[in-house]
């Protein structure tokens, strides 16, 4: 089983936006030394808590500071942009960083309503809702494939980074998102960290696939030494998400301050509803599994927000030992 990561730069309170960002480079060379197949970069727009906007600015300098790792967006949110630019950006990195880059490709805003419209480049109306439109001129744009009479054949051609091209990828956490991938016979990606009921979806996407099917599935991960040390840890993301679904965005806070907070509601344990793996590397390992076998997906993608930048290279540090992924150079750094 290859286990990866999705990294949507938390912002821990008390420090910045630069040092998440900071973090991440770092975080990503530890994932290239423990032996993790891929790494994304998440996109989130006009919030405290998460400091990654911009997944097509980021995946270049995490390429450059890694050797062995995919390197990729989880993802580019479409309707905020032209599929041109889109294709020109991650086949940019692609050339750059030949058969490394992955194009993680979602529908969702990543923000609320206003901050989507601020986005918009043209605001008289709101924009429309053509994803499926988006996402066939991205892929004819990236497979040399546009209709001979459409308008853009041409720059198909034009592309920076040919013949080098990234893989896409199609992220969803729905049915619909589950059809369009088999339609076009993309690998899909399923974030079980914002509905942790997408077995049966998944299942719908490898029955209906016109190509080989290819899942992958996104959970929420926090790994310590013992079960209790996890389970404290993961209360800084836990406060973090009961205020999120009150609409109050704040930074990661610190696991006292989140201690407090959910005792006072009487709610130290919650995840809100949504599954999260929490707990110690034997413990962690077998819930992967049972995921993993659950969604008969081919890979794991650990998402783990913790107010400590430490705790959280400790807890990707720990899943690759309890799976036997460390490698030698990261063993040795450890020595």
């Amino acid at each position: 089983m290859r286990l990866s990561v999705l990294d949507p730069s938390p912002v821990p309170e008390g420090s910045t936006g630069a040092d998440a960002l900071r973090n991440t480079i770092d975080l990503g060379r530890l994932a290239d030394e423990l032996g993790y197949h891929r790494y994304w970069v998440a996109e989130h727009h006009g919030g405290p808590s998460l400091a990654g906007p911009s997944p097509e600015v980021l995946v270049g300098p995490l390429a450059a500071a890694t050797t062995r790792l995919r390197v990729g967006s989880g993802g580019v949110m479409l309707p905020h942009y032209s599929p041109l630019k889109v294709a020109e950006s991650f086949s940019l990195l692609s050339g750059l960083y030949p058969g490394r880059i992955d194009l993680g490709l979602g529908r969702a805003s990543g923000t609320d309503p206003l901050t989507t419209f601020a986005l918009q480049r043209d605001r008289r109306d709101a924009a429309p809702d053509d994803f499926p439109q988006q996402l066939a001129e991205l892929l004819g744009y990236l497979d040399g494939t546009l209709p001979p009479d459409h308008p853009f054949k041409r720059l198909e051609t034009t592309l920076p980074g040919r013949p080098e091209k990234p893989e896409p990828w199609l992220l969803g956490s729905s049915p619909q998102s589950a059809i369009w991938a088999a339609e076009l016979g993309l690998p899909y990606a399923f974030a079980d960290f914002i509905n942790p009921g997408g077995a049966e979806i998944a299942a719908t996407y490898r029955a209906r696939c016109t190509q080989t099917p290819r899942v992958m599935v996104a959970a929420w991960v926090i790994c310590a030494d013992t079960d209790e040390e996890a389970q404290r840890l993961a209360s800084s993301s836990r406060m973090t998400l009961t205020l999120l679904r009150q609409g109050r965005l704040i930074p990661v806070p610190p696991v006292d301050k989140a201690r407090r907070f959910l005792a006072e509601r009487g709610d130290s344990a919650s995840a809100g509803g949504r599954r999260a793996i929490v707990g110690s590397p034997a413990n962690v390992r077998a819930r992967l599994e049972e995921l993993v076998s659950a969604y008969g997906a081919d890979e794991a993608m650990l998402v783990t927000i913790t107010h400590s930048h430490e705790a959280r290279r400790r807890s990707y540090e720990l899943v690759a030992e309890a799976f036997a992924g460390v490698s030698p150079a990261a063993a040795a750094s450890r020595s």
